[in-house]
């Protein structure tokens, strides 16, 4: 049965929020101010209708908007918008009860994603690939996207039939695509045990596609040519399904955010490493100690820095900084130090921080929830945080990443 109901505000994934009788009821694609008719399940309902529209309700820019459900807020204007993201972040600190101004959002472009994870499936005769829609396991499949790069989408139809190849049933299964400079990088998820006929298949239609690189849960089916990222003026061989930033302009705006805050410091920890996001350009000015869990993406950090020229000195740990942080003693001998943990945070290593003298923090998150529980820790030890930028890397979603600047003043003797 269908009900009217007024949408009073944005949730927190970019719902529309009404309250009834039974409490609150989100509403996906429905704006603050609108009348709407909606069908109601649980706590969740589906727009019928937009009775009553609100003067923020733009066209969205995707024909597939609604439906697929890689992006869930296409129809706010672009101010609206900016602001609704840039306050997920002063209300995370808020109720962390960090003091901080937070700058505007910086948000990356619309055709800058870099990468896109594809879900795929046997259905009947044939394979379909595409995003989820919108809370469901359906596939909706996509001739175009608003948000991924062009390469990416251009290669639509060579990457259904690659799906078609690797499909061996009817469980689903995913393909992570990456653009680099040297071609599409591809991560395959899921799909089973691939025998050797079908890896020959796989090899000759990799290498007539000029495909880069095909893998399967880890492993190289095909390398036509190692996939290279540029971090700063280094490149990089990205390991297969290894952590990258989902869009270059993004990257960009939070290394440079890094590097300027760390500019004068002599010795940097970079925790939380990956394959040398922040410590491949920190070290053209800075000796640089990497720390990273994963040992591909530590493997790749090394032999980069290894062949990179102009570089200061770049030293390689591998340690899970979750059970050992590094220690207040052993953050002695560092100036300034950056970290961007999982999306868990990083709180053992700032109860570490905080008792330490380095001077200059950067901290990175795409979790605003767990970046405030840390920087409440670390300005509990004394810390002040200067400056808290948002950063709009997943266009038209619910994501945003941060960049929170600390300095610790000098003890007075």
């Amino acid at each position: 049965m269908s009900e009217r109901l007024q949408i009073e505000k944005l949730g927190a994934q970019g719902d529309g929020v009404a309250t009834t009788p039974k409490g609150q009821v989100f509403v996906p694609f429905a704006l603050p101010g609108e009348t709407v008719t909606v069908e109601i399940k649980g706590q969740r309902a589906s727009l019928l209708e937009v009775n009553e529209p609100s003067p923020l309700r733009v066209a969205p820019k995707s024909v597939h908007f609604g439906r697929c459900g890689g992006c869930s807020i296409q129809h706010l204007d672009p101010e609206s918008y900016a602001e609704w993201k840039r306050e997920k972040v002063v209300r995370a600190l808020a109720m962390a009860g960090v003091e901080a101004e937070v700058d505007a959002l910086v948000v990356s472009p619309p055709a800058s994603r870099r990468r896109v994870t594809l879900s795929a499936q046997r259905i009947g005769g044939r394979v379909q690939l595409g995003f989820n829609a919108a809370y469901s396991h359906d596939i909706v499949e996509i001739q175009e996207c608003a948000v991924a790069a062009p390469q990416i989408v251009a290669a639509l139809p060579e990457l259904r039939q690659l799906a078609t190849l690797l499909a061996s049933g009817p469980k689903p299964f995913r393909l992570t695509v990456t653009y680099t400079r040297t071609g599409l990088d591809i991560a395959a998820e899921d799909v089973g045990k691939i025998d050797e006929g079908k890896r020959r298949r796989l090899v000759e239609f990799c290498l007539g596609k000029g495909f880069a690189r095909l893998s399967s849960e880890g492993e190289t089916i095909i390398e036509r040519e190692k996939p290279v990222v540029m971090f700063g003026n280094v490149p990089v061989t990205i390991p297969p399904g290894g952590f990258l930033q989902a869009t270059e302009h993004a990257e960009h705006v939070m290394a440079s955010l890094v590097q300027e805050h760390l500019a004068g410091s002599k010795y940097v920890a970079d925790l939380f490493a990956g394959s040398g996001t922040f410590a491949l350009r920190l070290a053209t000015a800075s000796r640089v100690h990497a720390v990273e869990s994963e040992g591909t993406a530590l493997a790749a950090l090394d032999e980069a820095a290894k062949r990179a020229s102009g570089l200061k000195p770049v030293v390689a740990e591998k340690r899970d900084l979750f059970r050992r942080p590094l220690t207040e003693k052993e953050l002695v001998a560092f100036d300034g130090l950056a970290f961007d943990p999982p999306r868990a945070g990083a709180e053992a290593q700032c109860e570490q921080i905080a008792r330490s003298t380095v001077r200059r923090v950067a901290a990175v998150s795409c979790n605003p929830g767990t970046l405030a529980r840390d920087l409440a820790i670390l300005t509990q030890g004394g810390y002040r945080v200067t400056r808290v930028v948002p950063v709009d890397q997943f266009l038209w979603t619910s994501h945003v990443e941060v960049v929170a600047l600390l300095e610790k003043p000098r003890k007075r003797n």
